[in-house]
């Protein structure tokens, strides 16, 4: 009779992260901060902090793409059937990879806070991941990216107006880091988007939708 074979099964954070596609959003985030890196280091936006700009615009967006297609479960049946509450490990999923993002991008763009500089990253970084968390739970995670990119296109096109760069609550996205207004609305969309996806989760992709 043939002894029973050793099966090493994985662990259940590594089928956890596997099943999100962790793997691929943080190589999503690194290529995004490598690219944030090499524009940043232009002469033009290094000189000029207002160049940075369209990189605290595109970056965060990049991010909260790539953290959203994570947001996606395969099994929500069995999350919603399951003994222990799954909004704990949701709610801690959106918040590591939000943080590592935060980090990340914060790093690549060093300079005077009151103007273009990390601050403005990590609040739009913040801003933008709660957006497409309220879009993952509206129409699903594969479509969460689109309410960011509409937003922030928006505001990005739109900044040369004077009432729209007056606009700080609604005009965060291109508003220099210390701005208060700024700061209150990227950090309440991000509450929102993140309690609302902890407690609903992503909403259910497939015939039944």
């Amino acid at each position: 009779m043939n002894a029973p074979r050793d099966v090493t099964r994985p662990a259940p954070l590594a089928l956890y992260a596997r099943s999100r596609a962790v793997p691929t959003v943080l190589a999503a985030l690194a290529c995004a901060a490598l690219l944030t890196v090499w524009a940043a280091s232009r002469t033009d936006a290094f000189l000029d902090p207002y160049h940075r700009v369209p990189l605290l615009s595109l970056a965060p967006l990049l991010a909260s793409a790539a953290i959203g297609t994570s947001l996606h479960t395969y099994t929500r049946d069995l999350d919603d059937t399951a003994v222990r509450p799954w909004w704990p490990r949701r709610l801690a999923h959106l918040l590591v990879l939000t943080a590592l993002a935060a980090t990340a991008l914060a790093l690549t763009v060093p300079g005077d806070a009151q103007v273009f500089g990390a601050v403005g990253m990590v609040r739009n970084t913040l801003g933008a991941v709660g957006v497409t968390a309220l879009g993952a739970v509206l129409f699903g995670a594969r479509a969460a990216w689109m309410p960011t990119m509409l937003y922030f296109s928006a505001v990005y096109l739109s900044a040369a107006s004077p009432h729209v760069r007056a606009a700080t609550v609604l005009a965060w996205p291109v508003q220099t880091g210390p701005q208060r207004g700024a700061w209150a609305a990227a950090l309440a969309l991000f509450a929102l988007g993140a309690g609302l996806y902890a407690v609903r989760g992503a909403r259910p992709e497939g015939p039944r939708d």
